[in-house]
């Protein structure tokens, strides 16, 4: 009985924490969720507001106002760019590192032009911009060329793709209006084939192999005489045996 309590409260323990980490990572999804709503919310209206200033303004702040804007347009454009290329290629990640730091140099520099135009010295301000419009063009050039690289690579590997598969569709094509010879044909065929090619073989080897001659029967004794004749004496006068003894 012991034994099961204590194996109830474990499990109930376990379900508890369980519940409370599936709480606390759905509330900080949410609030993950709810940040990035509200800076996206916050880019818009500053992005807004700094086209109304560009259009609105002369002179100094119309010109800061559009150079904060081309800047943010620019490197918002190629981090978007990125981020949607390495989830499909992983060779990107080294370049979204480079982009990374060269995000850093365009948040200092939005900065920046952000204290300049709450600069109430016009002529100082009109003074530095020069260098700033280069450094912001520097830094959307960079960026330019990066997010244009990774959707030139993007577009060149579905380019292959696409030529590859309209190949094997081509090929799959032929394959399915090859309607002339039908499959039962095509075994008949290669059985013909098959038998003419081991008829071929054997008269082959018939050819080259010559069969052996056939033994010739052994030859068999005379039969034995029924009454052998009796030896005929032969004396010394005689010149020339008889006929019988000779026979």
């Amino acid at each position: 009985m012991e034994v099961a309590l204590i194996i109830f409260a474990l499990m109930l323990l376990a379900f508890v924490g369980l519940g409370a980490y599936l709480t606390v990572k759905a509330v900080g999804a949410a609030k993950r969720g709810v940040e990035r709503t509200v800076v996206q919310a916050r880019r818009t209206v500053e992005d807004t507001a700094l086209r109304a200033k560009s259009f609105g303004q002369v002179g100094v702040a119309g010109a800061l106002a559009q150079v904060r804007l081309d800047l943010r347009t620019s490197m918002r454009a190629t981090q978007q760019a990125l981020a949607d290329g390495v989830r499909v290629d992983a060779s990107l990640r080294e370049s979204l590192g480079l982009f990374e730091q060269l995000s850093a140099h365009g948040h200092e520099l939005d900065g920046e032009l952000k204290r300049l135009e709450q600069e109430p010295d016009r002529q100082r301000t009109a003074e530095v911009l020069p260098d700033l419009r280069e450094r912001a063009a520097q830094i959307i050039k960079a960026a330019d060329s990066l997010r244009w690289a990774a959707r030139d690579r993007a577009r060149r590997f579905a380019a292959d793709d696409l030529s590859v598969l309209s190949e094997q569709i081509e090929m799959e094509s032929g394959a399915l209006r090859d309607w002339s010879r039908e499959p039962v044909d095509d075994l008949a065929a290669a059985a013909a084939e098959w038998d003419a090619a081991q008829a071929a073989s054997a008269a082959s080897a018939g050819q080259t192999a010559p069969a052996a001659p056939a033994p010739k029967p052994a030859p068999t004794a005379p039969p034995a005489a029924l009454n052998p004749p009796t030896p005929t004496m032969q004396y010394p006068w005689q010149k020339a045996p008889r006929p019988e003894s000779a026979g």
